[in-house]
């Protein structure tokens, strides 16, 4: 399907439907002048129209869309303070990449990465390097970059003749990960589920890696179903790898919601800059980091795992910049607010948060579990975030039935189907972040029963193309 494909018609039922597109009320002085003023859909109108208009006909369509905060498919942040609001709508005409124009924006985006860089034991805090990015895809695209070329550099008698570098990660990694492997011409290597295991296996991952490695990926919080890849056995792993061949290969641990989870209420787990063998790690401040949309983060050990070339230091609008990005411009909005939710919590206030979504996610899980219709296959207490299926002797319906159900309720609960080799699996996921409580997961559990009977009365599921449905991969 196209991306984002054009369509229209000039017919005379498309121009009746345009005019009635406009509420009379709209037209405050006239009435009824407004309701010529609609305007096409596929082309840009002749003229302009009132500003009031103007957002009442864009604010009635996006009412279609779902209500996020009952949105439990998505792992970004959908509720910030008042407060927080306010910072990023001050910010939002503010170029971050025009540091020399924004000297304040820069040094609150300086502060965040040391902020960081602390917060994840990093050897010397003060020396290492990282960035704000749009968000942990492109975060992960740098950290990517960075691997292979410090790869290349090591095989530079070897590649780009002969040698073809390759990743290798879980067939559960998120999809930003294929995406770099595809535009920048690195072999993916997956290894798939196994059984109970819905992650990457460290034995595995060190059997496929060789000397044209760049690099292994473990995820700190499957989006699959909240678990946290075993890091260190991971680097362990590697580690009896070059005792053993000499093959050296860095961990960059894509920490995309787990990285600012573990930190708080995971204190003993170690998984981070304390283990010698992780380069890199990556998070997105729009997700555990509590900002809206728009801001990762991407952080290297020290300035040794970033080479320099990947470095741009550009004369712009009067000053030297370094930066780092695949983007350029873009607004400060999101970066200010990121350090604006750092000084307002702190480690404890992080702490509280985090916690109270996993207790959240932990105690709706046993609530679920008590239903003989429903599996736990996690439960909440690595993210707040657990996935269930129905249990094996339920054959009148699936997955994908009570997901389309609860969506007639409002509520947005995403049935997927695992990859290899556990195609078999069909699971529903629920993601608890900050905003959601504890009423809103009794809610929950209460229009849960309420369509069981309904549910138990079908003959067999009602889905016919289950085969087709893919992962949330966000």
């Amino acid at each position: 399907m196209p991306l984002h494909k054009g369509a229209g018609s000039s017919d005379e039922r498309e121009q009746e439907l345009r005019r009635l597109s406009v509420n009379p009320f709209y037209g405050q002085a006239d009435p009824v002048g407004g309701m010529t003023l609609a305007p096409p859909k596929h082309h840009l109108p002749e003229g302009p129209m009132a500003p009031d208009t103007a957002y009442r006909l864009v604010h009635d369509e996006l009412m279609l869309d779902g209500n996020s905060r009952l949105n439990l498919a998505t792992f970004v942040t959908t509720w910030m303070e008042p407060q927080a609001a306010v910072l990023m709508s001050e910010c939002r005409d503010k170029n971050m990449i025009d540091k020399d124009e924004y000297p304040r924006t820069a040094e609150l985006e300086r502060r965040c990465v040391a902020m960081l860089a602390d917060l994840w034991n990093a050897p010397d805090p003060s020396t290492a390097v990282g960035c704000s990015t749009t968000g942990s895809s492109e975060a992960c695209m740098l950290a990517g970059m960075a691997l292979k070329r410090r790869w290349a550099a090591r095989n530079a008698d070897r590649y780009p003749g002969s040698a073809r570098p390759n990743l290798v990660m879980g067939v559960n990694v998120q999809v930003c990960w294929e995406k770099f492997c595809n535009f920048w011409e690195v072999e993916a290597r997956l290894v798939p589920m196994e059984g109970d295991r819905f992650h990457l296996d460290p034995q595995a991952a060190a059997d496929l890696c060789d000397e044209n490695t760049i690099g292994v990926v473990a995820v700190l919080g499957s989006t699959f179903d909240g678990s946290y890849e075993p890091v260190a056995e991971v680097c362990a792993a590697l580690d009896a790898l070059q005792t053993r061949t000499g093959v050296d290969v860095p961990v960059h641990v894509d920490g995309a919601s787990g990285a600012m989870v573990a930190p708080f209420v995971d204190e003993d787990l170690v998984w981070d800059f304390r283990l010698p063998r992780v380069s890199s790690i990556n998070t997105s401040g729009h997700k555990y980091g509590l900002v809206y949309p728009g801001v990762g983060w991407a952080l290297w050990r020290s300035p040794a795992e970033l080479p320099e070339e990947l470095v741009f230091r550009v004369n712009y609008l009067g000053g030297d910049m370094p930066t780092f990005a695949l983007n350029f411009s873009r607004p400060g909005a999101q970066v200010v607010a990121q350090y604006y939710t750092f000084v307002r919590l702190g480690r404890e206030g992080y702490r509280a948060v985090q916690q109270t979504a996993r207790d959240v996610a932990c105690d709706l899980a046993s609530r679920i579990a008590e239903m003989d219709e429903f599996q736990l296959l996690t439960h909440g207490d690595q993210l707040p975030v657990f996935v269930l299926t129905t249990a094996p002797e339920v054959k009148n319906f699936d997955v994908f039935d009570v997901s389309r159900r609860l969506r007639e309720r409002g509520w947005l609960v995403p049935a997927y189907t695992f990859p290899a080799n556990r195609e078999d699996l069909s699971v529903l996921r629920v993601v608890c972040r900050n905003g959601f409580s504890a009423d809103l997961g009794e809610m929950l559990v209460e229009d849960l029963n309420d369509l069981l009977p309904e549910l138990r009365r079908q003959s067999y599921p009602l889905s016919q193309d289950t085969p087709a449905a893919t992962a949330f991969h966000h």
